[in-house]
């Protein structure tokens, strides 16, 4: 039976619903909400995922972080959520008896907000699940319009067929073009001294830190990629340009899935079934 209950976070509360899955099972999978989301998911996908896994007797927790959907507090970004992350792992422990191993399950911004929390969780946290993740940078995103947007529209007939009717708006679209392209060419922020003791990775820009996260993290991860979808196009363009990221994502740990024609939230049932079986899969050979 899928139960309710309330995480206390420094005073505040967080609704959860866990999926008990099979008793006693030693690892679970906690979901964590990315974006303006809750618990339930863009087209009900983690109630689903969560539904599922439990069915094949792996334990399931979702909840919302403080600012989002029912949870108490004041709204936050995927910086600032490790406290929230801590909270959720020890309420997960403490309502799923013989517990040892957490998995985290982000999408877009919740994978990086993961990243960030797994490698220093005091309690340790044993894999990572990171769907399409958030690397966004203001050159990132305009290189990605431009290399597959804007691609895209050329091979496209509707663009054409309104050139042909005289509909096209060439000042605006060509005002679009080379704003974008001046955002591309700009160079990449530098990355400022890093942070203090307890999170060097804090002064590098989000790309960077990232990476640096996934090293010091040493657990398994399995990442899954839209075919169709801008953020996903923008973190292939960053592995692609970062030599570290290439040799991060080329360790035997790391586990790499591509759902071709997927959108960012796989919106239609055979995508979600896919990252379903595939989460499955791959919690089932480690």
């Amino acid at each position: 039976m899928e139960r309710c209950f309330a995480i206390d976070c420094a005073g505040e509360r967080l609704p959860a619903i866990l999926h008990p899955g099979t008793p006693g099972a030693a690892r679970g999978v906690l979901v964590v909400v990315g974006g303006p989301q809750t618990r339930v998911g863009s087209h009900r996908q983690f109630v689903l995922l969560a539904r599922q896994l439990a069915a094949a007797g792996v334990p399931v927790l979702r909840f919302d972080y403080r600012g989002m959907g029912d949870a108490d507090g004041e709204a936050r970004s995927f910086e600032d959520v490790d406290a929230d992350l801590a909270a959720a792992c020890a309420a997960f422990r403490r309502e799923s008896p013989g517990l040892g191993e957490i998995v985290i399950w982000g999408l877009c911004d919740a994978a990086s907000a993961a990243l960030f929390h797994a490698w220093r969780a005091p309690q340790g946290i044993a894999g990572l699940v990171l769907l399409n993740p958030w690397v966004r940078t203001d050159t990132g995103e305009a290189r990605a319009y431009i290399g597959h947007y804007y691609r895209r529209r050329l091979l496209s007939a509707a663009p054409w067929k309104k050139m042909l009717r005289g509909e096209f708006d060439f000042r605006g679209s060509l005002r679009s073009a080379f704003g974008l392209l001046r955002r591309a060419l700009a160079r990449t922020p530098a990355d400022t001294q890093a942070g203090g003791a307890d999170d060097p990775t804090l002064g590098l820009a989000l790309p960077a830190r990232m990476a640096e996260c996934l090293r010091r993290f040493r657990g398994p991860v399995l990442l899954v990629l839209s075919g169709d979808d801008l953020t996903a196009a923008e973190f292939r363009d960053c592995v692609q340009q970062s030599a570290q990221w290439q040799a991060l994502l080329a360790e035997a740990r790391v586990t790499r899935r591509e759902l071709a024609g997927a959108n960012h939230t796989f919106s239609r049932r055979v995508w979600r079934d896919a990252v379903a079986g595939w989460t499955l899969e791959w919690l089932r050979t480690w």
